[in-house]
């Protein structure tokens, strides 16, 4: 009788757990999309999108009873990202990102001497970034570029240190290895919109505001075996000057093209090099 009773004890005590124990409906391998509805009759659970199946749609529906609570939470912390680890995929709003390593060379400018430019700086030193969750992104942000523009020969920059007037002149009879290039270094205050394209692209819309913190000229040729490097300080560049620029990205990786209106030098003090097109390479941007 003992045993019959014991017997009767535990499979009661299965069945409970059995019961109350959750059962896995389905697994879906990293969703695209999940809608959740709650009516009067029940909870709707709608998945469009999985893994490697975008066309993939799945519906599952529970009922309750008016007895029956139903809690929701979402997460809002803040997430501190390592540099260039970027998603499209995030399921947070607020965030501090480093991205955007960018390499690029001048396709044309309004001085006509100008024989090539370059730019290379790091767009978001650090960011501050506001994801919609629905594919937009919105950050502002800190951090440094370099622009470099070279004179076509025989031309190079010369400084009146009286007035610090920068104009140009002809190398000396007999130079060989010539350069001569102007340089601003700039810390630049960049505003940004990222529109998510699917689950690999992204459109970059944006516009800096330049900081030009440091600026010189300097040329450089040799003459009878002898090297002559002259460099100008203290002249008068901008110290404010405002870009805009635009990028396509897959993943990381993101072709650019960055305009700037504005005139490298003050009125008077320099040729006006401005409105400079620059198209490039960026590290998540």
């Amino acid at each position: 009788m003992k045993q019959l009773l014991f017997t009767l004890a535990a499979m009661l005590t299965m069945a409970q757990v059995q019961a109350i124990a959750p059962d896995t409906v389905t697994v879906i391998q990293q969703p695209s999309q999940i809608i959740i509805t709650e009516t009067s009759t029940g909870s709707h659970v709608k998945v469009i999108g999985s893994k490697g199946n975008e066309d993939y749609s799945y519906t599952y529906t529970v009922k309750h009873s008016a007895n029956d609570s139903v809690g929701t939470s979402q997460s809002t912390d803040w997430e501190l990202n390592l540099p260039f680890m970027k998603s499209s995929h995030k399921d947070y709003h607020w965030s501090i990102v480093s991205s955007g390593i960018y390499f690029g060379a001048g396709l044309s400018t309004s001085y006509d001497l100008v024989n090539n430019s370059f730019n290379w700086g790091w767009l978001n030193i650090a960011s501050l970034n506001y994801n919609t969750l629905h594919g937009q992104n919105f950050s502002i942000g800190v951090g440094y570029d370099y622009k470099r523009f070279s004179l076509k020969r025989p031309n190079c920059f010369v400084m009146d240190e009286a007035t610090n007037i920068v104009g140009t002149s002809f190398y000396p009879e007999g130079t060989i290895d010539r350069s001569s290039v102007l340089s601003v270094r700039a810390l630049q205050f960049p505003l940004q919109f990222q529109q998510f394209i699917g689950k690999d692209f992204h459109i970059t819309l944006g516009g800096t505001m330049n900081w030009n913190v440091y600026a010189k000229c300097n040329t450089h040729y040799k003459v009878n075996k002898t090297h002559h490097d002259v460099s100008y300080r203290g002249i008068k560049q901008n110290k404010l000057t405002f870009d805009v620029y635009g990028a396509l990205s897959y993943n990381r990786f993101s072709l650019y093209c960055r305009y700037s209106p504005c005139n490298m030098f003050k009125k008077g003090y320099g040729p006006e090099i401005k409105n400079t097109w620059m198209l490039g390479v960026a590290l998540a941007l």
